[in-house]
């Protein structure tokens, strides 16, 4: 037996067929953002971004992808302003804490970047990148402060060794 629809029945599917259908138009949106800025090709990424934007300027989502993208461009004062809006806007997110954490660390501004990612793990306590970016910041402040201090007693052998250790495990792995 065929299946009658009715008007109002038909409309209904419809609407619903189109929201479907826009749901994975903006999945496709953010995918294509983020693989444009992961392949480098920044400026396309920031358009793409800041098009889907116009139509949904308070969208958390692609407000990220385009500060990721900022980001990679180097373009660190957009990337920081566009890190700090999403905060101000959803203080509960860990994700923008930590990209502007990076943005600090990358600036030598350690405290800035130890209290962002110290905000990220508070909001998401099994954050393990945020973790794992505040164990990297607490080094180097460790590593400046050893420095300092063996500036001041260059015969403390202990604190020479704990120097050494730290400076090895910061050097970037060998690729």
């Amino acid at each position: 037996m065929p299946i009658t629809l009715r008007p109002r029945s038909l409309l209904r599917l419809l609407a619903l067929s189109g929201c479907l259908i826009a749901g994975v138009a903006q999945a496709d949106m953010y995918g294509d953002v983020a693989t444009l800025a992961k392949s480098g090709n920044t400026a396309e990424a920031i358009a793409k971004a800041d098009q889907y934007l116009a139509s949904n300027p308070r969208d958390p989502q692609m407000r990220f992808l385009k500060g990721v993208a900022q980001s990679k461009a180097g373009d660190w004062a957009a990337a920081t302003s566009t890190f700090q809006a999403l905060i101000e806007e959803y203080p509960e997110l860990p994700e923008p804490y930590n990209n502007l954490a990076v943005i600090y660390a990358s600036q030598n501004q350690l405290d800035k970047a130890r209290s962002a990612l110290e905000m990220a793990v508070r909001n998401n306590p099994n954050y393990a990148v945020a973790h794992e970016n505040l164990g990297d910041i607490y080094a180097r402040l460790a590593h400046d402060s050893y420095s300092q201090s063996l500036k001041l007693n260059s015969a403390n052998r202990p604190l020479r060794l704990k120097l050494t250790t730290l400076t090895e495990m910061l050097q970037p792995a060998a690729r």
